[in-house]
């Protein structure tokens, strides 16, 4: 493979507006399971958990949406994108004993490596990347492009 290819693994799947988070995070968790991550990263996967459920909750709660959940693994970086409807971007708030929300982009920026939002022509996509401790997550790409 020369080095300007990229070989990367992906899973897409839309969460209807209406259906539990916990369905997101289901799904997530089987295709990171595939990965071998829960055993070798687990750490990771729970941060990847949490950012999914934060994410597609905020595509349901204030973009009023169904949430698009894509995972792009690149045998560098986990992608978790979510895209939704709205417009407006995220931003981290510290948090509040007087707010009783508003604390999920401050949980993803202190989880994932780095994340950034894009606006659409038809709303925005959040993406956060992952990058599993000791630099690979699956035996089908360690060490490709490296070196």
């Amino acid at each position: 493979m020369s080095e300007s290819s990229m070989r990367a693994v992906g899973w897409a799947r839309s969460i209807p507006a209406a259906s539990e988070v916990r369905a997101a995070r289901q799904w997530a968790r089987e295709h990171l399971d595939s990965l071998g991550w829960t055993a070798t990263a687990p750490e990771t996967v729970d941060a990847v958990l949490l950012t999914v459920s934060e994410l597609v909750t905020n595509a349901q709660k204030h973009a009023r949406s169904s949430a698009q959940l894509v995972l792009v693994w690149d045998n560098r970086c986990l992608h978790v994108c979510v895209h939704d409807s709205s417009t407006s971007l995220p931003a981290p708030r510290s948090p509040s004993t007087e707010r009783t929300s508003g604390r999920g982009m401050f949980l993803v920026d202190a989880l994932a490596d780095e994340w950034e939002a894009h606006p659409c022509t038809d709303g925005k996509t959040v993406i956060a990347c992952f990058r599993p401790p000791g630099g690979t997550g699956s035996d089908g790409g360690s060490g490709e492009g490296t070196g």
